[in-house]
């Protein structure tokens, strides 16, 4: 009997530990671009006059926008990576480098430099 529950207690504790792998996982990974550095903007239907116009000029790294009222999943998005205000930017790198967001007028401070210097950054920390 004493190694039963000492059994169903070793096992709860390994399905607990994988419970709290995966989700720390989830909210680290991301899968929106195939390459190493991904610049993702995060913007609304209803504020796309203020996306970032200069987003497709960045080097080096891998890009896609994503419109966070578009349908659930999107919706979930804006969930999993605390987004609060649009546009953001988040450089990832595997994992979040770096946030840009916009100011109360809805529009990005950040400049096209800013985000291209934390990109030029994470390539040079690999020499």
């Amino acid at each position: 009997m004493k190694y039963t529950t000492l059994k169903l207690f070793t096992l709860f504790c390994i399905i607990l530990l994988c419970l709290i792998m995966c989700s720390s996982v989830k909210a680290q990974d991301n899968n929106f671009c195939d390459d190493e550095i991904c610049v993702v903007q995060f913007n609304a239907g209803w504020n796309e006059v203020n996306g970032v116009e200069w987003l497709s000029k960045l080097t080096d790294c891998g890009i896609t926008t994503i419109i966070i009222d578009e349908n659930k999943i999107t919706q979930t998005h804006q969930k999993d990576y605390g987004i609060v205000v649009v546009p953001t930017i988040i450089v990832f790198n595997g994992k979040e480098v770096k946030r840009f967001q916009a100011d109360l007028s809805f529009k990005m401070l950040a400049t096209k430099e800013d985000v291209q210097e934390i990109i030029d950054e994470i390539i040079m920390k690999k020499f």
